[in-house]
């Protein structure tokens, strides 16, 4: 079979990507990144805040969730377990451990429930935004006013009622569509969470930076979809960590070590120990840097 001609005549080939959305770049040839007191690996803890509405017209459309018969309220309790019981577990797990934490919240979290808001930004972290539900997902079949609007509303939303604008954003399902990148900078955001092909920040063309966060390591992935217990998911953090710690002192400068959180999935009573226990292990090593989003992207931009 021969190949069609056209495949080497595709107007964007060329060395590196097929786009011109961020240059191409291998992490070691880069200029050494540090950070703040010459810590060599900045924990990002992200943890998603959902709201996932019961509507009339069919099951949520978020990739990956309740494909089940409607309405499915044993799914969706267990995911409103992660806001009325499970989040404020882990508060005080990161409380505890003394480390500070981003919270991907949906404008309805923050609507609906104003005392876990006033907890997270009383115990110091950080509110990005995660669009307006679970239903607020974005790809390329969505039109580009309709898009531009669910991020305005998004933002507009959870300023009401965070009192903050906030400062990054994360996308349902890490999904974007073509414009994406440049609506998030048309409304101010500075740091985005969707991309994960690296293991330090980056900048796109238009200017927004991307934090990696990847879904290789959070426990949505290891715990729920690939069935690993919690203490299994302590110890490939703890060994990701590790790794990434001689790494960065090999090549002499320092990685990034993010971690997804689902409050209805590693703040179960079964589960809560394993986090409580990682978290205290990696506080205490002098290499760690535990740090919000807008605390990492702030620290890296500055050394650009």
């Amino acid at each position: 079979m021969s190949l069609d001609p056209a495949y080497l005549e595709y107007p964007h080939r060329r060395e590196g990507y097929d786009h011109s959305l961020y240059e191409w770049s291998a992490i070691h040839q880069r200029p050494p990144v540090r950070w703040p007191e010459g810590k060599s690996v900045a924990v990002f803890l992200c943890v998603t805040l959902e709201w996932f509405p019961i509507l009339p017209d069919g099951p949520f459309k978020a990739p990956g969730h309740m494909v089940t018969p409607y309405p499915d309220y044993r799914h969706y309790t267990v995911r409103d377990y992660g806001n009325r019981v499970a989040v404020w577990r882990m508060l005080d797990a990161f409380a505890k451990a003394g480390v500070t934490a981003s919270f991907a919240v949906n404008a309805a979290v923050a609507e609906r429930y104003p005392k876990l808001v006033e907890a997270v930004q009383q115990g110091g972290h950080e509110i990005i935004a995660h669009s307006t539900d679970m239903n607020g997902t974005i790809d390329s079949s969505l039109g580009e006013e309709a898009e531009r609007a669910l991020v305005a509303d998004a933002l507009g939303r959870l300023e009401a009622a965070t009192g903050e604008m906030p400062k990054g954003w994360l996308s349902i399902a890490r999904s974007q569509s073509w414009r994406t990148l440049d609506l998030l900078a048309e409304h101010g955001l500075e740091y985005c969470c969707d991309w994960v092909n690296d293991e330090l920040p980056y900048r796109f063309a238009n200017g927004v930076v991307d934090l990696p966060l990847s879904a290789e390591l959070s426990d949505r992935t290891i715990i729920a979809a690939q069935q690993h217990s919690a203490e299994a998911w302590g110890e490939m953090m703890r060994d990701a960590f590790g790794f990434l710690s001689r790494e960065a002192a090999a090549q002499g400068s320092a990685r990034l070590l993010p971690m997804e959180l689902t409050p209805y999935i590693i703040g179960q009573p079964f589960r809560i120990a394993a986090l409580e226990s990682l978290l205290a292990d990696l506080a205490a090593r002098p290499e760690a840097w535990f740090a919000s989003g807008s605390a990492i992207t702030e620290n890296w931009t500055s050394q650009q």
